[in-house]
């Protein structure tokens, strides 16, 4: 009867654990992931059934989770450490990805803490699978391009040996009369429908196979699964093309051909998993039950360990969601000066930049005209208190039908830039150039370091840096006049020094 008292006393304090956890993280949980979700950019609408899933696995073993609690563990109060390092970093640095790893990372720690190694086993996957919460369209943009080119080839092979005549340029596909053609934009990359579908078939894996193994095979052929689903769908738009109109086929078909790739992922998938049963079965490789199926006959209370775990936690969390909002730093001065040589005409903001960015965001845009026709716009943004001032000029200019290729590092100016090339259709390559810097004076073109940078000083420092973004538009790609005009925009700047 002690025994079940003292159970009682633990669960009852880690139901205080958790709502502190959630008030600590009543950002992440009510604000930022259901903003998230709604992201058109980040295409995660399947992001609201993820928590959902790992609750009902919750409920769906909550006997086996029952039997298998243990005395606390000194080592799961250690494993909340980097947790909840990583949480107050995600939540005071407005992160997201962060947030989400603090947040489902502490919960399976202070599982671990409260009710030992057996019950963190068991609730490993459900808070391993809030995980696939975090957004990463935005941040694995770059092997878009790499997905569509391995979708349209693979989709060419196909067509082709469907007796069609069909022509690839690219990661354009097109008949060789020219009726038809449909070029695979980052949208049909694939890269959206492979986060989503990696999250079914972890659920799928964790409920028909019955070994770690088995599942982690499963799991893995959701990426080819995906990027096959995806490739189907190429081909029946390209066939509905030729068949129908181009029209019908890159419009209403268009629009409504996602299920396709659903539709034949999910066969895959089911099929990969019964083909992974048959082969189990042959090489007599299941397993059959689990260890720690009963509750210990001896479990120690160790309430200095439940205490420990409460006096770091909660502290933490009331912290990280009542702490000092952050002191906005003054922004630095940012002014485009004359290039001797180069005709100069001041450039108003579009509507898009005025409209989308938050208001306090700045802009300074210039035109520069050299006598030989050659031309570089240069446009300077200055960040206000929002993250979203400024991002990676890889997220905007796919939007704009430019394609990006050969992403390099260069100094010019006394300073490191990020040169890319950009591709139009039927037009010469434009070159592009960025580069980012605070009101200290820190410079670097890495978004990755920017954003390390910008979390550490409004977590540590408490303050919100006023970060700018010089970008370069030029009418061509040769590096060396890219660092030509560079390092003439640094004699004329003072900022740029």
């Amino acid at each position: 009867m002690k025994k079940f008292r003292e159970l009682h006393v633990r669960t009852a304090l880690f139901a205080l654990l958790l709502v502190a956890v959630t008030y600590g993280f009543r950002q992440l949980v009510f604000v930022h992931a259901p903003m998230t979700f709604s992201d058109h950019v980040e295409d995660m609408s399947y992001g609201w059934y993820v928590p959902v899933f790992s609750l009902y696995v919750l409920w769906r073993e909550r006997r086996e989770i029952i039997k298998s609690i243990g005395s606390p563990s000194f080592l799961g109060v250690l494993a909340t450490l980097p947790f909840l390092a990583v949480g107050f970093l995600g939540t005071r640095g407005l992160q997201v990805r962060f947030e989400i790893l603090g947040f489902a990372g502490l919960l399976w720690s202070a599982a671990w803490a409260f009710f030992g190694w057996r019950t963190a086993k068991r609730v490993l996957f459900p808070a391993a699978f809030l995980l696939f919460c975090m957004p990463l369209a935005t941040y694995l943009d770059i092997v878009t391009v790499h997905l569509r080119l391995i979708a349209s080839s693979t989709a060419f092979a196909l067509l082709k040996g469907f007796g069609l005549d069909i022509v690839r340029r690219g990661t354009m596909l097109m008949s060789s009369s020219g009726s038809f053609a449909i070029d695979i934009a980052e949208p049909c990359s694939g890269l959206r429908s492979l986060f989503a579908l990696t999250a079914l078939t972890a659920g799928y894996a964790y409920f028909t196979q019955p070994t770690w193994l088995r599942r982690a095979i499963l799991f893995a052929l959701a990426v080819p699964i995906a990027i096959l689903g995806n490739v189907m769908r190429i081909v029946t738009i390209a066939i509905v093309g030729i068949a129908c109109s181009e029209e019908f086929a890159t419009g209403f078909y268009h629009d409504y051909s996602g299920y396709v790739v659903f539709l034949v992922a999910i066969a895959l998938m089911v099929a990969c998993g019964g083909l992974i049963d048959k082969v189990a079965a042959a090489l007599k490789c299941s397993k059959s039950g689990e260890d720690g199926a009963m509750l210990p006959t001896c479990v120690k209370a160790r309430p200095l360990v439940v205490a420990a775990c409460l006096a770091m936690t909660v502290p933490a969390m009331l912290y990280q969601a009542r702490g000092a909002a952050p002191v906005v730093c003054e922004p630095p001065l940012v002014e485009l000066g004359e290039i001797p040589g180069f005709e100069c005409v001041a450039i108003e903001p579009s509507e898009a930049e005025l409209t989308t960015l938050p208001a306090d965001t700045r802009f300074v845009k210039r035109l520069y005209t050299a006598p030989d026709g050659s031309w570089f716009q240069v446009t300077v943004v200055i960040g206000g208190s929002s993250k979203s001032s400024i991002h990676r000029p890889e997220l905007c200019l796919p939007s704009q039908g430019f394609q990006m290729t050969d992403p390099r590092n260069a100094t010019a100016a006394g300073a490191d830039w990020r040169f890319i090339s950009i591709l139009r259709r039927d037009a010469p390559p434009l070159g592009f150039a960025y580069t980012f810097f605070n009101q200290e004076g820190y410079r670097t073109p890495s978004h990755m370091k920017r954003i390390f940078r910008d979390v550490w000083d409004r977590s540590v420092y408490n303050r919100i840096d006023r970060w700018v973004m010089v970008t370069v538009n030029a009418c061509t790609a040769d590096d060396a006049a890219m660092a030509a005009f560079l390092e003439r925009l640094g004699e004329s700047c003072s900022f740029l020094k």
